[in-house]
């Protein structure tokens, strides 16, 4: 059997954990490099920075990695704009530039967002069609980024696919999110009886996917004996409102306080008040559908937090 060799940026991330896992575990048999900017030095690891690294140093480690995959978990949720487009733009398009002459044959897996599609018509799934209109920093530098990976394909430069993740849940999720946000006021709350958890709005509806599925979505797009389709949407396509997923963390926890929605909603999704996947095409083109339900997905977040 061959082992094929996979080059995993962002590793250390909360998304780029569970992927290294369902890449390592493959039953083809993968030998995954974990690189991080600062990675240990160790056997499995490599260290270089996708956004301010050298075009040369990251060509010299894909020559000498020989990769058949190439999977890039680097992104940032919040920040300045140029941080923004540092990591959701230009390290994808640094890729873009190295693997078709260091690594002509490697397949390239880039995990996009669903806040490339901005406000969508509530009760319709999105499919990959949809016309993409972000209304924050983050949603238009991932969509930046899914577009010249599309242009990149068309042009026949590599083969690439962009999975357009929905709202990832499950253990180690950050505090940048909603659900992360209101697992550690909870667990503050917890800690000072009496205390309220204050959130922003709670009304909206988001298609939450656990990220042990997110991560078994890229090992298939990674592996996938025939090209995936350019873009794939990856969610559980069920709009949930927040308010309930939050109601299911308290639940979880036995807090049984206040649950105050005073706070600002967040620029970057406030404005998007439905959304969900539709999955036809992972369907196809990976053999993928979500095996988690939204229960199990906040049961072990908060098992993780608390």
């Amino acid at each position: 059997m061959t082992v094929r060799r996979v080059l995993l940026f962002g590793a250390s991330g909360y998304l780029g954990r569970e992927v290294a896992g369902a890449l390592s575990s493959d039953p083809g048999g993968a030998a995954v490099v974990r690189v991080g900017r600062r990675a240990p030095d160790a056997v499995g690891w490599a260290r270089h920075d996708l956004v301010t690294g050298g075009a040369g140093d990251l060509a010299d480690l894909l020559s000498t990695t020989a990769p058949d995959v190439v999977v890039n978990c680097v992104g940032l949720l919040d920040g300045t704009y140029a941080e923004m487009v540092a990591a959701n733009v230009t390290a994808t398009a640094r890729l873009l530039d190295a693997i078709p002459a260091a690594a002509p044959s490697a397949r390239l897996v880039v995990l996009g967002s669903a806040a490339e599609y901005g406000v969508v018509p509530e009760g319709v799934a999105v499919t990959e069609d949809t016309p993409a209109n972000p209304v924050a920093a983050y949603g238009i530098t991932k969509l930046a980024g899914t577009t010249l990976v599309r242009a990149a394909v068309t042009a026949g430069k590599l083969d690439a696919v962009v999975l357009r993740v929905f709202n990832p849940i499950g253990a180690g999720l950050p505090d940048g999110t909603v659900l992360g946000r209101a697992a550690s006021a909870v667990r503050s709350a917890l800690g000072a009886p009496g205390q309220e958890v204050r959130l922003g709005p709670l009304g909206a509806y988001r298609d939450f996917v656990d990220v042990r599925d997110v991560a078994e979505a890229v090992s298939r797009a990674a592996f996938s004996a025939t090209r995936p389709d350019p873009v794939l949407n990856v969610g559980s396509g069920v709009a949930v409102p927040v308010r309930d997923a939050v109601g299911l963390l308290a639940e979880f926890a036995g807090y049984t306080g206040r649950i105050v929605e005073s706070d600002p909603a967040p620029a970057r999704s406030g404005a998007v008040n439905w959304i969900a996947a539709d999955l036809t095409r992972a369907r196809r083109s990976l053999d993928w559908s979500p095996r988690r339900d939204l229960r199990a997905s906040v049961r072990d977040l908060w098992a993780a937090v608390g």
